[in-house]
């Protein structure tokens, strides 16, 4: 099979694609596959170490850009879709998936305009513009949640779950320390930086019993790392975690924003979160995910306008105390993965590939 997955821009979109490429190679070795992002997306760092192939288009996001930004973004969709005409003409795709993100409008579109079969994915429980408006043409929508299939046409709408990198998670040798695991992001969340760190120099006295990984993201990587020299607890302190897998597996406590990706990974390592959902998230889908967590009793939410270094140690010094507690929440977690979702991706795209 000849695929287009299109889109990106983030780990959150991008991830999940990855996992349903690797899942048709595994498939079939023989299966070709071009990844087509944006110009600035996490793709053009991460797709080369993968091994996958990926061509870039110069579109930009519509919302949240302001006037000047809007003009410009408008001003790139003609060349965009131009690029991506050719870009099917070229490859002869026989199967487009939308991975999300505005990158993948164009493609799609392309894709329809050559009569190529399309899909979409869609990772969160409220879709995104571009998803909302490629649901409507698109031959199958796979979705996370069930809420979300009310904003497609139903009968193209598949639940499948949000498929992850890894097909299981792998053994972590633990100790006696409680570890937490502190991230925002594949680029870093700089309010949780702060608040994690404030929140550390109240809990001094937990001392040699607690071990935090944090990832900081580059911009704030120099500040962070200073500050925990003046913290009593074994730290390391890093711009971006490779091994996340290894990551999730060691940890107690997880402490991150609640896009989509992050949700699923922390299902399926039945990881304890508490979740801070980045509040200027297209349409606040992460709120809506964190939501989704936390009404399962799988994790803790605390809105951003209440994330305070005081605040914050409160919830992780309850959390360290109630190990009971902690674990519950980790196994409402893992109820919720979906640990097959990229392998129903792939069956449904071969279905409908092939007519059956």
């Amino acid at each position: 099979m000849r695929l287009i997955m299109a889109g990106g821009g983030t780990g959150g979109h991008l991830f999940p694609g990855l996992a349903v490429a690797r899942e048709f190679q595994r498939r079939d070795e023989m299966t070709e596959i071009l990844f087509v992002g944006s110009e600035l997306g996490i793709e053009r760092r991460v797709l080369p170490q993968e091994g996958f192939r990926l061509e870039t288009l110069p579109v930009r996001g519509l919302k949240g850009r302001g006037i000047r930004g809007l003009v410009g973004a408008l001003y790139r969709l003609p060349a965009s879709l131009i690029r991506a005409l050719g870009i099917i003409g070229r490859f002869r795709p026989e199967l487009v998936i939308g991975l999300g993100g505005y990158a993948s409008g164009p493609l799609v579109l392309a894709g329809k305009a050559r009569r190529v079969r399309c899909a979409i994915m869609e990772q969160n429980l409220r879709p995104g513009l571009t998803n909302r408006i490629l649901g409507r043409i698109v031959d199958r929508v796979f979705t996370s949640y069930e809420e979300s299939g009310s904003y497609f046409p139903r009968a193209k709408v598949t639940r499948t779950g949000n498929p992850i990198r890894w097909r299981s998670a792998p053994q972590a040798v633990k100790d006696d320390k409680f570890s937490l695991l502190v991230f925002g992001g594949s680029a870093g969340a700089h309010r949780i930086n702060l608040s994690a760190v404030d929140a550390l120099g109240r809990l001094k006295d937990l001392g040699s019993r607690l071990r935090v990984l944090h990832q900081t993201g580059e911009a704030d990587y120099a500040k962070v790392k200073a500050a925990y020299q003046l913290l009593p607890f074994e730290s390391r302190i890093v711009p971006f975690i490779e091994k996340m897998d290894e990551a999730y597996a060691q940890a107690d406590l997880v402490l991150c924003r609640a896009g989509a990706s992050t949700v699923a990974e922390l299902a399926l390592f039945g990881k304890p979160a508490i979740l801070a959902p980045y509040p200027y998230a297209a349409d606040d889908h992460q709120r809506w995910n964190a939501e989704a967590l936390r009404k399962e009793g799988a994790a803790e939410m605390i809105l951003d306008r209440e994330l305070t270094g005081d605040f914050l140690a409160e919830r992780i010094r309850a959390l360290f105390q109630d190990r009971k507690g902690l674990e519950a929440m980790g196994e409402a977690a893992k109820k919720l993965a979906q640990p097959e979702a990229a392998q129903r991706i792939v069956e449904e795209c071969c279905a409908l590939v092939h007519g059956s």
